[in-house]
């Protein structure tokens, strides 16, 4: 690419990042999003489902925009167009690495078609609006490959301070970013030339610098039992062959959806030429991308995996479809981003009669405005409000910012929420209609039904919740799992 075409490059993605500014502030903040804006006002180490990095993103938005969708979601679209960036400059200097055989008018425009596959997913297009452990984890990833590249085209062995660096802030984003260290250990093995690099100091200096990145989410994990790594990775080794095959379908339909069909395809294809190739660079993707995968295939053998952990691949998947010439990569993403327009214009409108089955908008975004206004207005004269569904609590706390809001759930605990003591008067529990009391729940003998309100959008139900009294005081066994939750400062009530 010359320095015409990087130009317009740029003016396209600083577009699309003003794009999805736009959206991200007026989409309604989903459960998952409120629950880490909740880790964001009191920042520690650790949480018992994902590292820090996530609550600290969030933090410097609401700092700078207060509690509203933007201010959570601020850093998001900026994260995605700078790591797109670098994706970008990784192709460039892979072309340094390319054949003199390989075509020079698709090597030419390579670093722009691997921009535009990636933002063309459906995880990169709604992932840098909507605010997730991923948000950050594919902008350290993104700057990770690209070092690998850098080391391999400059020969500088300081790039594995940069790789260091970059494990360990994508560690401190999600776990699974310890398997692209693991793909890039692989690839060192195998590769003649990487092993030599094994001689000096500097590979084993980028992993201490790794380690100590990541050390703070490890300290914090060892002081509580290391609960994080056990619910993250306890079921790491089961086998369950009986709904095996349930769950390796669920994982490869959730890629075809995240990735969207067309770019799943050059996907899956370059993948198969590259295990006939025998190209350093092709070696490298596909470690880069096989071994996390192979992880995730062995998972799903025993347990379902989520659609959005392989995201981790994604950088690399479009690296390598732009390595290998990228036939029909207009034609996919043109789907992808109609699929992510549709998507985000449902979420935005409402526009197709679609039920919560089918909508997964609806079911995420659907109707929290008036929800609140009639928990608000059925709970007048509560002490508090509370819901044993975490995500539903950390809803009310970030829409009911003039009520004491509280979570009933032992994890609040390990999110250094404070304890919350109703010594006098009632509060409101908050719950799943569609779900019963657990067995011997604590606070089952202590709610009596007040009735249900239906959260919706276009009258069409999103989902239906129970309101229960609950009079205080608690019984201590009740008492003990409830935790109080931050409130909100946000500026403008309806951007929430």
């Amino acid at each position: 690419m010359n320095r015409q075409q990087w130009t317009l490059a740029l003016a396209l993605l600083v577009a699309v990042t003003a794009l999805r500014v736009v959206v991200a502030a007026l989409l309604p903040i989903t459960p998952d999003e409120a629950y880490y804006w909740t880790w964001s006002r009191a920042l520690q180490p650790g949480y018992l489902d994902h590292p820090f990095m996530v609550a600290v993103w969030i933090r410097l938005g609401t700092f700078l925009l207060g509690d509203g969708a933007l201010g959570i979601r601020l850093t998001g679209p900026f994260a995605a167009g700078v790591g797109t960036l670098f994706v970008m400059m990784t192709m460039r200097d892979l072309l340094v690495l390319r054949d003199r055989s390989s075509s020079p008018s698709c090597a030419s425009t390579s670093p722009f078609i691997a921009g535009v596959l990636l933002n063309a997913t459906l995880a990169v297009g709604l992932g840098a609006i909507v605010m997730t452990p991923d948000t950050p984890l594919l902008f350290f990833q993104s700057i990770f490959l690209w070092a690998v590249v850098r080391l391999l085209v400059s020969g500088d062995n300081r790039w594995w301070l940069v790789l260091g660096l970059m494990a360990g802030a994508g560690f401190d984003s999600k776990y699974t970013m310890i398997l692209s260290v693991l793909a890039l250990g692989v690839w060192v093995g195998w590769d003649v030339q990487a092993r030599v690099m094994l001689r000096t100091v500097w590979p084993w200096a980028g992993l201490i610098l790794a380690v100590i990145g990541a050390s703070p989410v490890i300290g914090w994990n060892a002081a509580h039992g290391w609960a994080s790594f056990i619910k993250q990775g306890g079921r790491t080794g089961d086998w369950n062959p009986a709904r095996a095959a349930q769950f390796l379908g669920e994982l490869v339909s959730g890629q075809i959806g995240l990735l969207t069909p067309g770019i799943f395809l050059l996907g899956g294809l370059a993948l198969w030429h590259a295990v006939r190739a025998r190209d350093r660079v092709d070696r490298l993707l596909l470690c880069l991308i096989g071994v996390p995968a192979l992880v995730f295939f062995q998972h799903a053998a025993g347990d379902r995996v989520q659609p959005n952990w392989p995201v981790l691949l994604y950088p690399a998947i479009v690296l390598l479809v732009t390595w290998q010439g990228a036939r029909g990569w207009k034609a996919a993403s043109a789907l992808g981003f109609l699929l992510s327009g549709l998507v985000l214009t449902q979420a935005l409108t409402g526009a197709l009669p679609l039920g919560r089955h089918l909508d997964v908008t609806l079911r995420q975004a659907g109707g929290w405005s008036q929800l609140m206004d009639e928990v608000a207005a059925r709970s007048q004269g509560a002490a508090f409000v509370a819901s044993d569904d975490y995500g539903l609590a950390s809803e009310l706390a970030l829409w009911l910012p003039d009520r004491v809001v509280g979570g009933v759930d032992p994890r609040w605990a390990f999110a250094g929420r404070p304890e919350l003591t109703c010594q006098t008067g009632w509060g409101v529990l908050v719950r799943n209609a569609r779900r019963s009391f657990p067995t011997d729940h604590p606070w089952q003998k202590e709610s009596q039904p007040l009735g249900e309100v239906v959260r919706a959008r276009k009258g069409r139900e999103a989902e239906r919740y129970a309101l229960f009294r609950v009079r205080c005081p608690l019984s201590a066994q009740a008492e003990s799992i409830l935790y109080r939750l931050p409130t909100s400062q946000g500026r403008d009530r309806h951007s929430r």
